[in-house]
């Protein structure tokens, strides 16, 4: 799958503030982050080198429609392994239907795939695991959880 015409794959911006933001709220609950905030995310994202790969889709006028964002996490098993932890997709509500979730999908995954994963997982909910499938993911055990709020 491509992109529609005049849309960009990136990675994410300072500049992208309150678009990135406003896109994840689609996800889940992202609470008030300010610009000083924000800024000292990216760039600690942008700091550990071969770890975080916050990405984003813009749209024909610039205009941050998706978000994703790959973690490599070196292993010590499969002898000294590194998986790929797909996070963070969200879709722009009115950019929903058009393929952008499969290409980040698929960016992403080409990312995990050229920093040498042995394999990419991700946690979704029940509803979104037919899109995942559509992606070329395979259910593969139980996430559990623990949660601190």
């Amino acid at each position: 799958m491509e992109l529609p015409e005049g849309y960009n794959f990136r990675r994410v911006k300072v500049t992208d503030h309150n678009e990135y933001l406003d896109v994840l709220r689609v996800l889940t609950t992202v609470g008030e982050i300010n610009e000083a905030q924000f800024k000292e995310l990216v760039d600690h994202w942008n700091s550990v080198e071969g770890i975080y790969y916050p990405q984003v889709i813009t749209d024909t006028q610039g205009k941050v429609v998706a978000t994703g964002c790959l973690v490599v996490e070196r292993k010590a098993i499969h002898q000294c392994g590194k998986v790929g932890h797909i996070e963070d997709i969200a879709v722009c509500k009115l950019q929903q239907g058009k393929g952008l979730g499969l290409v980040l999908i698929q960016g992403l995954t080409a990312i995990a795939e050229k920093e040498g994963c042995y394999k990419v997982i991700l946690d979704c909910s029940d509803h979104n695991v037919g899109f995942y499938n559509k992606c070329g993911y395979t259910h593969s055990g139980c996430e559990m959880v623990k949660r601190f709020d």
